[in-house]
Formats: structure tokens, C-alpha cells, sequence
């Protein structure tokens, strides 16, 4: 039996890493262990902060975002379009990285997004060649006693101008067409230089009107039903024609409909501030930041529509 004299313990500093025996018991197989620098046997710490620096680094929660960004903005690139984008930015992470984040986070490859443009997203791209067009009504007294009498308005998205393209009781087809046949003129028609046409599913945008308007060359986009939200620029228009010019009027006769429809429309364009157009003037005047001059009011219909400015001196 070996005697305690006999067990000889040989520990050394030793770089980090390498092996060294434990203790030696004469008669029995050393035991092999790692002793590393700043550890002792007894203490697990260095082992467990060694192994949480194991793997890969995370990928930054910017180096995300930005890539969730450029993959809604660009429906058309594909993982290695988007990884080289990225490195162009300083965040190098491979295109399997890429799949993978998109993946999470619910976003198809790049054939599916093309199909899958959202609504927000089709605005923006077209906003230059768009146009909306829709139908309001106001009811007015004639001899033959209240008439219901139907407005059609177009509106271009990008500018916010405004025509009115027809004022009518009875919108028939051929009322349409002729309709059609003016927005689209070559010369003055309000569509030239269009691509879209936004229109709700009203049967009175029948389908000749849309066949004439489309032969023309803007292609007539009709809107789900109940989604007055997807032409919001032109129900915010409609809106503000009614609550400030028509529902405070008691009208006679067309005549008098059309002259105050005229009216606001001239007044939205050439004196009304535009929140969407960073509150600017759609078509402004000379006058409009003028700091010098007796400030003078214009009026319409009665007072009804009022424009502050300053006269030229």
C-alpha cells in the first residue's frame, strides 16, 4: 500500500492551455487536466465566460432594421442585392444571414414581393401620374321642387389640382362619355400625362367610360368595395368643398351650383393653404410672402371664402 509520503503532488505554472498533470499517484494513471491562467480547480467562472464568447456575434438590432428596410423598399432585390447594400454601409453578413432575418420577421423572397406591393407602396412609385375621380351629390331647388344633382370631381395626387368635370341630375351613360371624352382631349384633356386612374365601384363609372378612358392611355384602377380610405386625397377635397361652400348654401338651379363649386375650386387652388403640401398654396400669387403693404382681404360668395394678403405697395 503506498503510503502518503509516497503520493507526490507536481503542480506548475503553465501557460494557459496547456496540459499538465494534476497529481501523480505511484501505481495509478495520472490524471490529465487544463489549467488555465487566473483559474483555479474549484471555480467554474472562467469556463462559463469562455463559453457565452462561443459562436458568431449577434447581428446589431441596426444592421436589422436597415435590412428590413431595404427589403420593403425594394421588392425587387433578392438576398445577394441586399447583402451588397449593406456592405456598402459598413455591415458585412451573408446572404444566408439575410434569408434567414427576412424570414423571421415574415417577409417573402424577392419573386413574392413583387407580387405583394402594398397600397402605400404603389403610391409612392406612380404619385406623378396619378389621378382620382369620384361623384358627390347635393340636393338644390329647381321649379320642379328638391333635385338630387351629382358632381364629378378629378383630382391629381401629386399637385392636389382639382376640376370639376361634370355637374349633372341624371348621370347617364352618354353622360359619361362625354365625360371621358373631355378629361381625355389631347390638347387640354385634365388625364394627359396620367397612367392611373383611381375610381371606387360606383356602376355609374360604367364600363364604356372605362374602355374610353383606357384606349386614351391611363389605366382605370378600381378600388375595393367600401375603401374610401384608398382615395383619401379626394374624399378629404369632397369633404372640404361641402363643409366649407355647399352645406352652408340654400341653392337654386344648377347655375348656382356650378358658380359655387367654381368658386371654391378657385379659392383651393390660388388661396387655401394645403396641410399635405407642407401648408403651402397649390397655385400661389405674387403677393404671398410679402412683408410690406396694407394687408387686404378677398372674398367669395358673400364672404363666405375669405383670402388675407398684402398689397403692392
Amino acid at each position: 500500500m503506498t503510503s502518503p509520503k509516497a503520493k507526490q503532488s507536481r503542480f506548475r505554472d503553465a501557460p494557459h492551455g496547456r496540459e499538465t498533470f494534476q497529481s501523480v499517484d505511484h501505481g495509478h494513471k495520472p490524471k490529465r487536466g487544463i489549467v488555465s491562467e487566473g483559474c483555479s480547480d474549484e471555480s467554474s467562472a472562467c469556463d462559463s465566460e469562455r463559453r457565452q464568447k462561443l459562436g458568431r456575434p449577434p447581428i446589431s438590432k441596426e444592421t436589422i432594421e436597415l435590412l428590413l428596410r431595404m427589403a420593403r423598399e425594394n421588392p425587387t432585390w433578392g438576398y445577394d442585392r441586399i447583402q451588397g447594400a449593406l456592405a456598402n454601409l459598413g455591415h458585412k453578413i451573408s446572404d444566408s444571414t439575410v434569408a434567414n432575418i427576412l424570414t423571421e420577421h415574415g417577409i417573402e423572397p424577392a419573386p413574392e414581393r413583387k407580387r405583394q406591393t402594398t397600397w402605400h407602396a404603389f403610391l409612392k412609385t406612380h404619385w406623378d401620374v396619378l389621378a382620382a375621380i369620384d361623384f358627390t351629390t347635393i340636393e338644390l331647388w329647381t321649379k320642379g321642387g328638391l333635385v338630387t344633382f351629382y358632381l364629378l370631381f378629378v383630382l391629381e395626387l401629386a399637385t392636389r389640382r382639382v376640376q370639376l368635370a361634370g355637374c349633372t341630375s341624371h348621370p347617364t351613360e352618354a353622360w359619361m362619355m362625354q365625360v371621358g371624352r373631355n378629361l381625355t382631349d389631347p390638347l387640354d384633356g385634365f388625364l394627359r400625362k396620367k397612367r392611373y386612374l383611381l375610381m371606387d365601384r360606383d356602376s355609374k363609372h360604367c364600363q364604356a367610360f372605362r374602355e374610353l378612358v383606357e384606349q386614351s392611355g391611363p389605366r382605370c384602377v378600381r378600388l375595393p368595395p367600401r375603401s374610401p380610405n384608398l382615395s383619401a386625397h379626394l374624399e378629404r377635397f369632397i369633404r372640404s368643398i361641402k363643409e366649407e361652400c355647399l352645406d352652408r348654401m340654400i341653392l337654386f338651379g344648377d347655375r348656382s351650383l356650378r358658380n359655387a363649386a367654381q368658386e371654391f375650386i378657385s379659392h383651393y387652388h390660388t388661396e387655401r393653404n394645403h396641410q399635405g403640401l407642407d401648408n403651402k398654396i397649390i397655385e400661389p400669387g405674387d403677393e404671398v410672402h410679402c412683408t410690406s403693404g396694407k394687408i387686404a382681404c378677398r372674398e367669395r360668395l358673400g364672404g363666405m371664402l375669405r383670402y388675407y394678403y398684402r398689397r403692392a405697395a
